[in-house]
């Protein structure tokens, strides 16, 4: 199974968290500060992070900023205040994978973790047809998976955390039709309405960015990225 590493300085949530994850056969780190945190998730051997932000040392945020500019695209999903919406959207644009507000179940946590493995996973399998090591392109777009920049025939654009998400899933499966379920699943997560619009709000935002052409419309079905 996984190894997960837990960032919390809060003993008794850690300890719940780490306990219920070895039950279910995952294998658990835990750190008490952000410096420590930083230090095992990027020894390259860890699955995913359960991310708390306030830390000693250094907090999640600086934590996340840093393990990302250093090219780590380990799955994290941060830990928040139920009322702290800025921190939340501060994290997810920071380059967190998803979120849980406290106080939280345990059950609904775990259904996290395995949906941001399997997604691992899968874009990992992903990485060898359309695109290789950090980087991916298709139809003139080239995202660097590293640096989390974009370009567009050469030009470099500015893509927000989940516009760079979305269009990570579009190149990698280029050709093929995405319904809007599997991009709310892969960019979203368990945290919107499949009724939502906001896979056709992002599709739009990322149209002006990347072409009007770049991504089709398939009626009744979804959305195609075309090479």
């Amino acid at each position: 199974m996984a190894h997960i590493l837990i960032v919390e300085d809060e003993e008794r949530i850690a300890s719940f968290v780490a306990k219920g994850l070895r039950a279910e056969g995952h294998r658990t780190t835990v750190a008490a500060d952000g410096a420590t945190g930083l230090d095992h998730a990027l020894a390259g051997d860890v699955d995913l992070v359960v991310l708390d932000i306030g830390l000693p040392r250094i907090d999640g945020f600086e934590l996340l900023d840093q393990l990302r500019s250093q090219g780590s695209r380990v799955p994290v999903i941060v830990l928040t205040a139920r009322d702290s919406v800025t921190d939340t959207v501060t994290a997810l644009e920071g380059g967190a994978d998803d979120y849980m507000p406290k106080p939280f179940r345990f059950a609904e946590l775990s259904a996290r973790v395995r949906l941001r493995l399997r997604q691992a996973t899968a874009a990992t399998a992903a990485t060898a047809t359309n695109g290789t090591g950090d980087q991916l392109s298709a139809g003139g777009i080239e995202l660097d998976l590293r640096t989390r920049r974009a370009s567009v025939a050469g030009d470099e654009v500015e893509l927000s955390a989940r516009e760079f998400a979305l269009a990570e899933i579009f190149l990698r499966n280029a050709g093929q039709v995405l319904s809007r379920e599997q991009l709310l699943d892969h960019v979203w997560g368990l945290d919107f309405d499949p009724g939502s619009n906001v896979v056709d709000v992002y599709v739009g935002y990322l149209r002006r960015k990347l072409g009007a052409r770049a991504i089709t419309t398939v009626r009744g079905m979804g959305y195609r990225f075309d090479r």
